[in-house]
């Protein structure tokens, strides 16, 4: 199983160049870096967590500027996004985004997509909250017209592009992309339509889960098996044996927002399950 990690990091913690080398180093997989534009103070949108949202929500740093930092002092750590706002891009500018990082980092980008649940933070980027998720479909949509290999084009609703040249091309056609939400019939749906698996949030009840996404996948005639990512697992053997014994390959183990210090001795606690 190979052990990734997250963390939100901001201008108050360990720096991405210095952070990747210490993972490459220890033997960790990946790192993946969620993102947030900014925080409105208004805070009408409950946190996800309950009660008072964490001060680096508001203090991250742009996810793929700091995973080109990563990528550019490591060898074979793969940077992934966990999760790109995507109904808050561009999906021209993205696309580009995308396929550069993953151009340069020699194919070891995965790029984790999510729906969002900042209601306030969506609408300054000019989203509908309730068309979000086609807004979302249609810009992954547009992107892969435009990581084909061939001039193609995309019409939607929400998103256009006409055929076009647009290069670099990622490595592999695209980059491996891995969808988040909570489990059900219409994220599965997406995944199966778009993405080549699911980042789910933890790995309780996934079993079930995996059955009905399997279930999905097959029914949209995609072949192989769906990837499933469990993210911001806070690992235990017993965890870890379990979620392998269901086939997962990959997990995420979440890491404090902190310096150096706090972050260096997290990853030493957690090199015995690599």
């Amino acid at each position: 199983m190979r052990i990734s990690i997250t963390i939100f990091l901001t201008d108050e913690t360990i720096r991405p160049d210095r952070l990747a080398r210490e993972l490459e180093q220890r033997g960790f997989a990946g790192l993946y870096l969620p993102e947030h534009t900014h925080i409105p103070v208004s805070r009408d949108t409950p946190a996800p967590m309950g009660g008072p949202l964490p001060r680096e929500y508001g203090r991250a740093l742009d996810p793929f500027v700091a995973l080109g930092q990563a990528a550019a002092v490591t060898e074979r750590l793969t940077v992934a996004t966990g999760v790109t706002l995507v109904a808050q891009h561009d999906p021209i500018a993205l696309a580009k985004q995308v396929a550069t990082l993953d151009f340069l980092s020699g194919g070891r980008f995965t790029l984790g997509v999510g729906y969002g649940w900042n209601v306030e933070e969506a609408a300054d980027h000019g989203v509908e909250w309730s068309t979000r998720r086609a807004l979302v479909r249609e810009r992954m949509l547009v992107m892969r017209a435009l990581w084909a290999e061939e001039p193609t084009a995309y019409e939607g609703r929400f998103a256009s592009v006409r055929a076009s040249l647009a290069h670099p091309k990622p490595v592999k056609g695209a980059p491996r992309t891995l969808l988040g939400g909570s489990a059900g019939p219409r994220l599965f749906a997406s995944v199966a339509e778009f993405a080549d698996g699911w980042l789910p949030i933890g790995g309780a009840g996934l079993g079930e889960s995996l059955e009905a996404l399997r279930r999905a996948w097959a029914a949209a005639g995609r072949d192989g098996e769906p990837v499933v990512v469990p993210y911001a697992v806070q690992p235990s053997a017993g965890k870890l044996a379990r979620l392998r014994d269901l086939g997962v390959t990959e997990v995420v183990a979440g890491v404090p927002s902190a310096g150096e210090a706090e972050v260096l001795r997290t990853l030493d606690e957690y090199a015995q399950y690599l």
